[in-house]
């Protein structure tokens, strides 16, 4: 069984003994909350809430994901009409907040958190609470807290801590109009300078609605001075509706004359928007002695020509591929890739059912080997008794995986077996394509849209000699007008010239070989023009033993800068790079990365990196890179560091699909930090057919 997540739970600072209090109410700052004031309250664990409002001239855009059962984090991107050069532009502020609870609604004591507000952003939010909430029966819920910074604006006082430390009573300066410089964590800030209390009520008047009543000490004593909001009273009220979807709707008035409008959507990525699968039935499976070749109108024991070609037409009818089959005795062996299910114990599933259809009484044993990209990873063996007397039974899947043997696929011979014709293939796709750039202060959101045509060439298991081009139709990426101030190396900080001087562009051309050099191991060599911006020559050594938790791998590349246009020319700036790396499978979903080594731009340090993934494949994630570069080589927000989503086309859909929509969101693309993009990095192509992975997804095994 996989170990539990409780290390990293306690190094996080929470109770995972405690019941966590649930909220669907959010904030104006897009967090569990009234109206601008925070609750102790906190959203069901894993659950992501987007959200997005206006009031007078600001609008705030949020993403809070429920990280841990009593930590959430959130990103936010608000924007202020107005606020800068007397009224003549606009603000577009980036902002980053923490809450832990430490402890939930009891039916003697209150749930009690604290939080950081824009701790680590430009500092216009920068604030910090202690809170309790406390339910009394199911209509109404109290608030109380202690509010520092800009949640100290109204009727402050001395600061209380003031009495351990004299630091405490001083607050520093974020700077004009609340920014921060240099985008670092102002740890000289917290929970300093002078308090002030809040508090508030909720009122539940019906399943759907609850109406909201808070004394606010967010006195928005910035914007009052550059006159883009007004505000009489320190008295905020508001009311809430909630939609079965999880959608909720919200009026609310600060300052008892801003009236302002939410917009809110809440929803679990371990749940699948359709829970049960779009997919079509399986095959059952028979006794032995009815196997379902019988009634292709065989009247004897199929010959093992007979077996593979059935074996293979069932198999490409299942969106699998079948690459090789062998009989030794009672046991039979065959290859495959799967192409259609993101879960690989549904593929290994699907597999077993035509085989149990298709092969004589005489074979007992069912050997499965997956080999993604033609390099084995796992081998599954299962009993054909198993599967006959599980495959109704309402724990089977579980039974089952107390029998089955999961190994790793021996790392030689990957064509034993091979089927006449397998090989060579070829592929292509013709699809559009929507590429994104985020937080240009003149548009937040640009974009290319147009057609994408992928093509593929395999000639043998591993090698396969691949392509993307596009063509944008339409683009706002070449309208933006700021230019690269970077006195390093501008290795990412010139990608809108990429934009505007390319018409078609060819994104990858490359040649890639994967394979297994030995027992655990697992290699890639790439070479050809590797992302949109760098050509060279990449490889890659992972070691990851079949059973572990804990991998490692190492990567070296030479890289050299690829023209604007994205064609064929090179530019004179070329690099080594490469990361040493490790990877912890901390179970409940957390994995642990840390790659180490040099960056694009000619610098060292290290990438920390902590993903949630859900058992359907849903990511979500959080980095930061930090380097010998000092954060004013670095430029605006002082290193990299960013957000990172994945959500598979099966969650969106309810369809059977290994596609998935990959998006990283960076507060600023700079230099400092750089990776290099290359497709099939080991580790995310090897994960999903170790044995814990498996093990995960086994609940699908019969489905």
């Amino acid at each position: 069984m996989r170990r539990s997540a409780t290390a990293i739970y306690y190094l996080a600072g929470i109770s995972l003994g405690a019941s966590a209090a649930q909220a669907e109410n959010l904030s104006t700052l897009g967090t569990p909350g009234l109206i601008d004031m925070p609750t102790a309250e906190v959203l069901e664990d894993g659950e992501v809430a987007l959200t997005t409002n206006r009031f007078g001239e600001t609008s705030r855009n949020t993403l809070t994901f429920q990280v841990f059962p009593n930590v959430y984090g959130t990103f936010r991107y608000a924007s202020i009409r107005g606020f800068d050069r007397d009224g003549e532009q606009d603000r577009f502020d980036r902002s980053c907040d923490i809450h832990v609870q430490l402890a939930p609604d009891s039916s003697l004591t209150p749930a009690l958190a604290f939080g950081l507000r824009d701790f680590g952003g430009t500092g216009l939010l920068s604030s910090e609470y202690v809170v309790a909430t406390k339910h009394f029966g199911d209509r109404w819920e109290v608030t109380g807290g202690l509010g520092w910074g800009r949640l100290a604006q109204r009727d402050s006082f001395d600061n209380p801590l003031g009495l351990f430390a004299d630091r405490f009573d001083t607050r520093g300066d974020a700077g004009d109009g609340g920014i921060n410089t240099t985008g670092q964590p102002d740890f000289d800030l917290w929970f300093r300078g002078p308090a002030a209390s809040f508090g508030g009520v909720e009122y539940q008047a019906t399943d759907r609605l609850s109406f909201q009543l808070e004394y606010s000490t967010d006195a928005y004593d910035t914007e009052v001075e550059r006159d883009v909001i007004d505000i009489d009273t320190p008295i905020n009220v508001g009311f809430n509706y909630e939609f079965p979807s999880g959608s909720n709707l919200k009026a609310f008035v600060i300052g008892g004359t801003t009236i302002g409008a939410q917009y809110s959507y809440v929803f679990n990525p371990a749940r699948r928007l359709s829970p049960g699968g779009l997919e079509e039935a399986p095959l059952p499976i028979p006794p032995s002695d009815q196997a379902v070749i019988r009634a292709w109108g065989l009247d004897k024991p199929a010959t093992e020509r007979e077996a593979e070609t059935l074996l293979k037409a069932l198999l490409e009818d299942e969106g699998i591929r079948l690459d090789g089959f062998t009989t030794v005795g009672n046991t039979a062996t065959v290859r495959i890739q799967n192409t259609r299910f993101d879960i690989e114990a549904q593929s290994i599933g699907r597999t077993a059912r035509v085989m149990a259809n298709v092969l004589p009484p005489s074979v007992t044993t069912f050997t499965i080997i997956s080999q993604p990209r033609g390099a084995p990873n796992s081998s599954v063996t299962l009993q054909r008794a198993d599967l006959e007397e599980f495959q109704t039974d309402f724990d089977g899947p579980w039974r089952s995986l107390s029998r089955a043997r999961i190994e790793d696929a021996p790392s030689t011979s990957p064509r034993e077996g091979e089927l006449e014709g397998t090989y060579p293939t070829f592929s292509y796709a013709l699809a559009p394509y929507t590429a994104f750039s985020f937080f240009d202060p003149d548009e937040p959101i640009r974009l290319d849209v147009g057609p994408e045509l992928s093509v593929g060439f395999t000639p043998s298991p591993g090698l396969s000699f691949n392509g993307v081009f596009r063509y944008p139709i339409y683009s706002t990426i070449d309208d933006a007008t700021r230019r690269s101030d970077s006195v390093l190396p501008r290795v990412r900080s010139d990608n809108v010239l990429y934009a505007i001087e390319s018409d078609l562009e060819i994104t990858t051309l490359t040649a890639e070989y994967i394979f297994r050099p030995g027992p655990d191991l697992f290699a890639r060599g790439t070479v050809g023009y590797l992302e949109s911006m760098f050509a060279g020559v990449s490889g890659e050594l992972l070691w990851y033993p079949i059973d572990s938790d804990l991998a490692f791998g190492v990567e070296l590349n030479y890289a050299v800068q690829r023209d604007f246009d994205i064609l064929f020319g090179l530019q004179d700036y070329d690099v080594f790079t490469g990361h040493a790396s490790a990877y912890y499978d901390a179970g409940g979903g957390f994995i642990v990365q840390v790659d180490a080594g040099r960056y694009l731009a000619g610098d060292w340090g290290a990438t920390f990196g902590l993903d949630r993934v859900f058992n359907n494949g849903f990511q979500v994630g959080a980095f930061f890179t930090l380097t010998d570069v000092t954060s004013d080589e670095f430029g605006e927000g002082s290193f990299d560091k960013g957000i990172r989503l994945l959500i598979p086309v099966s969650w969106l859909t309810g369809e059977p699909s290994r596609g998935a929509v990959a998006q990283v969101i960076r507060p600023v693309l700079r230099d400092g930090g750089a990776r290099l993009q290359v497709a099939n990095r080991l580790y995310g192509l090897t994960r999903d057919y170790r044995a814990d992975n498996l093990s995960d997804g086994w609940g699908r095994v019969f489905r």
